[in-house]
C-alpha cells in the first residue's frame, strides 16, 4: 500500500531554529542522564505479561550487565525501562551510549582486543563480528527450556524481515533484531505547495522538485555524504534502485554501469540542490536541517519520524510528508533496510543473563511499550497499535512499512554480512564523497573505489 500524499495542514512558526552544534550537543548531553534513571514499579498487568513465560526470571539475581548502544531511537525507548527489567530479573544493567560514529569505533577496538564488556551491545556489521569471533552464538541459548520460552515469545509475531535477517549460511543465529527501518523519503510540505508541486516518485523528479523548491535560506535537499562507511546508507539506496549491487559473488558491484548512473544522480541532487558542506554530512546533520527547515527534503532511516513528528524538537511536525523511496522509471524502488541487531559479546562472563536481556527487550510485551515511544520495533504487534501510530504518526507508519517491503533483503545482507563490510562501505562512500564535491566523475570514482573494496576483500 503506497502513503498518502496529502499535504498535512500549516503549522504556525516554532520557536528560533537550534544551530547544528547545539543539537549534536544536546544528543551528548543525554549520556550522563542515563545513569540517573528513577527507579519504576511495574503495574499489574505488566507484571502479568512477563509472569506468563515458563522463565526464571530471577535466576540471574544479583550479575550485572554492561549495555553498549549507539543514541538512537532503541537506546531512547529501552532505556527508561531498564530499572523495571532489574525488578523483574535482579540484572543490574549498565548502559553505555555514545554518538554512533563514535560508538561503532570504539566497539571494534573493545571487541577486537577480546574485552569481557560489553556484554550486550547493538550491532550491524554482522560479518566482521561473525568472522572476528566476537558474537556468542544463540542457537542453544534459543533451544534451552529454562532460559526461553517459545510459545510465550511468539516468533511468528516477529516482521518476515526480522525473522530472516539474523540468519547466518549455516542457519545459526547470532543476534536478536531490534529495530526495523528502511531508507524513507521526507519532504517539508508546505515548500513543496508554494511551488504547487506533487511528491516525486522517480529520481528524475525528484532533481527537478530538489531545484525548484531550495531558496536561499532552505536546500532543496540534504542527503548524507561523508566519505565514511557509516554514512552509505541513502547512496545503497540509489544503488539498489538502479538495479545494481553492492556486493555480488564476492566482489564489490558499484562500478557496474548501473551503480555509476546511480551515484552520478546522487551527485547532481546534492550538488546542485543541497545545502553547503554536504561534503561532510551525517545522518544527524540531515535530520536537523530537516527539523529546523533549513531543508525542503531530507533522505535517511525511517527513524527520524519520531523526531520529525515531535512538536518539541520539529518546526516540520504538521506539515512534513512521508512517502515511498524514488524509482528508476520503468523500475520499482529498492530501498536499503536493515534491523539493528543486539548481539551477546563471546567473552563475556554473563552470557546468559545477557540474552535473557535480550529476550526481554526483544518480547512482545516490551515491544509494545517501546513501540509507544515511538520505536520502529520488529513486531506485528507494534506495528499495529494505536500507541506506535500515535507516536510514530500514521503516514509515516505507511511509508517505511511500504519502503521495508519494497527492500531486498538478500542485497541488503550480501553487503551489512560480509566479512569485510566496512573497508567495503568506506571505499564507496569515498568515491561517492568525490562524486558529491565533483573531483572525480562517477565513473572514475566508482570505479576506484570498487578497486579498492576488491582489495580489500582479497586480503
Amino acid at each position: 500500500m503506497a502513503p498518502s500524499e496529502k499535504l498535512p495542514a500549516k503549522l504556525p512558526g516554532l520557536s528560533r531554529p537550534a544551530s547544528r552544534r547545539s543539537f549534536v550537543k544536546g544528543l551528548g548531553a543525554a549520556l550522563p542522564a542515563l545513569t540517573m534513571l528513577p527507579r519504576c514499579g511495574f503495574a499489574a498487568d505488566d507484571t502479568a505479561n512477563y509472569a506468563g513465560a515458563a522463565i526464571g526470571w530471577k535466576q540471574f539475581a544479583g550479575q550485572t550487565i554492561t549495555l553498549g548502544g549507539a543514541i538512537h531511537p532503541w537506546t531512547n525507548a529501552i532505556t527508561p525501562l531498564l530499572p523495571e527489567f532489574t525488578e523483574l530479573t535482579g540484572i543490574n544493567v549498565v548502559p553505555d551510549f555514545r554518538l554512533e560514529t563514535a560508538y561503532l569505533g570504539a566497539l571494534a577496538i573493545h571487541l577486537n582486543r577480546r574485552d569481557t564488556t560489553p556484554d550486550v551491545f547493538m550491532f550491524t556489521i554482522y560479518g566482521q563480528g561473525i568472522s572476528g569471533g566476537w558474537l556468542e552464538p544463540l542457537s542453544a541459548y534459543y533451544a534451552d527450556k529454562s532460559l526461553t520460552d517459545l510459545a510465550w515469545y511468539d516468533e511468528g509475531d516477529l516482521l518476515k524481515t526480522a525473522q530472516t535477517f539474523p540468519l547466518w549460511r549455516d542457519g545459526e543465529r547470532y543476534a536478536m533484531p531490534i529495530t526495523s527501518e528502511a531508507v524513507t523519503l521526507f519532504i517539508n510540505g508546505d515548500a513543496l505547495a508554494a511551488k504547487n508541486l506533487s511528491v516525486p516518485r522517480t529520481f528524475e523528479e525528484l532533481l527537478v522538485t530538489a531545484n525548484a523548491i531550495k531558496t536561499d535560506e532552505m536546500s532543496g535537499i540534504a542527503m548524507r555524504a561523508q566519505a565514511s562507511g557509516n554514512s552509505s546508507v541513502p547512496a545503497m539506496s540509489f544503488v539498489f534502485s538502479y538495479g545494481a549491487h553492492m556486493v555480488k559473488d564476492n566482489r564489490a558491484a558499484f562500478a557496474s554501469p548501473e551503480a555509476i548512473a546511480a551515484i552520478e544522480m546522487y551527485g547532481q541532487l546534492l550538488s546542485q540542490a543541497g545545502p553547503g558542506g554536504v561534503s561532510g554530512y551525517e545522518w544527524y546533520h540531515v535530520l536537523d536541517d530537516f527539523l529546523q527547515r533549513r531543508t525542503a527534503i531530507a533522505i535517511d532511516s525511517s527513524n527520524f519520524a519520531t523526531d520529525i513528528s515531535n512538536p518539541a524538537r520539529s518546526q516540520v511536525s504538521g506539515q512534513a510528508v512521508f512517502a515511498a523511496f524514488p524509482h528508476v522509471a520503468g523500475r520499482t524502488s529498492v530501498p536499503f533496510m536493515s534491523h539493528w541487531q543486539a548481539c551477546i559479546n563471546s567473552r563475556s562472563r554473563h552470557k546468559r543473563a545477557a540474552f535473557l536481556f535480550m529476550l526481554w527487550a526483544t518480547s512482545k510485551p516490551t515491544s509494545m511499550r517501546t513501540a509507544a515511544a515511538g520505536l520502529a520495533t520488529t513486531r506485528v504487534s507494534a506495528w499495529s497499535s494505536e500507541g506506535f501510530k500515535k507516536a510514530f504518526g500514521a503516514q509515516a507508519a505507511e511509508a517505511a512499512l511500504t519502503n521495508l517491503q519494497n527492500a531486498d533483503v538478500d542485497r541488503a545482507k550480501a553487503i551489512l554480512f560480509h566479512p569485510q563490510s566496512r573497508p567495503i562501505m568506506d571505499a564507496f562512500m569515498i568515491g561517492v564523497n568525490e562524486v558529491v564535491t565533483g573531483a572525480k566523475p562517477a565513473k572514475i570514482a566508482m570505479t576506484s573505489a570498487a578497486e579498492k573494496a576488491n582489495a580489500a576483500i582479497r586480503g
